[in-house]
């Protein structure tokens, strides 16, 4: 049986209500610490003006970025991550329910961030040809994904713990991903999109699983100095890290 495109687009809505739950009770440093990295490694290709940012999550990587912008537009399919945004009271963020398929502005972007949100999609060519509709023809596309071969992924895959390395385990799946992407698949995607990538790499070399680093992170063993460090390694290292970034722009028809 076919399921209808509103229907399934209403269920999409529901499905990310469900999502917000296991991230309303995740508060995990290994999360911020990947935020603020994601910023950090963005920062130099931004020079104010206005983006839009696909997802909020409780909004802490949208306040990083409002800093940067004259104007930073945010839309959510989940109306509790919203709200749990809103709470930061930003005065230069405008938000929108809505999937991010169906979000059409009359206004075109600088930069569009999609920050570990193609994973969760039913679908990622949808959303990456929204976004490069509302991108200017100069506008840039900041992709962030988690990473199939990451030296944690690859531990597990060793240890027995996975059968293969893109496939979901039960953390992913608590927090909603349908897919892993590794640099052959992301970039696959891009290009389909109409994307040509300028830059990319890897975020953090990930020794441990999620949780572990939690730990770590929580109780002080890995400390600034630690993340700074495997931030570095990872740029040497991208094929190790927690996650892979992509910058692009929108490629000549």
């Amino acid at each position: 049986m076919t399921i209808d495109r509103q229907t399934a687009l209403s269920q999409e809505k529901q499905f990310l209500d469900q999502v917000y739950t296991a991230y309303a009770l995740d508060d995990s440093p290994q999360t911020k610490a990947m935020r603020e990295l994601v910023v950090r490694t963005v920062a130099p290709y931004l020079k104010g003006g206005a983006g839009l940012e696909l997802g909020c999550s409780d909004g802490y990587m949208t306040a990083l970025l409002a800093q940067r912008l004259e104007r930073l537009d945010v839309v959510d399919g989940s109306r509790h991550f919203i709200e749990a945004a809103r709470q930061r009271n930003l005065p230069n963020v405008g938000y929108h329910h809505s999937l991010f398929e169906e979000y059409a502005p009359d206004f075109r972007y600088d930069y569009v961030f999609a920050s570990f949100v193609l994973e969760h999609v039913l679908d990622p060519q949808p959303v990456l040809a929204m976004a490069r509709a509302v991108l200017k023809e100069d506008g840039l596309l900041f992709v962030v994904v988690p990473n199939a071969r990451a030296l944690s992924r690859q531990l597990a895959l060793h240890m027995g713990l996975i059968a293969d390395l893109k496939a979901l385990t039960d953390n992913d799946l608590k927090h909603g991903h349908r897919r892993v992407y590794d640099r052959v698949f992301l970039n696959r995607d891009l290009d389909g999109a109409g994307f040509q990538t300028i830059a990319q790499g890897g975020l953090m070399l990930k020794i441990l699983a999620d949780f572990q680093l939690d730990r770590l992170i929580g109780d002080g063993t890995l400390q600034q100095a630690h993340i700074d460090g495997l931030y570095r390694l990872g740029l040497e290292y991208p094929d190790l890290c927690g996650a892979l970034y992509s910058v692009c722009r929108p490629r000549d028809p």
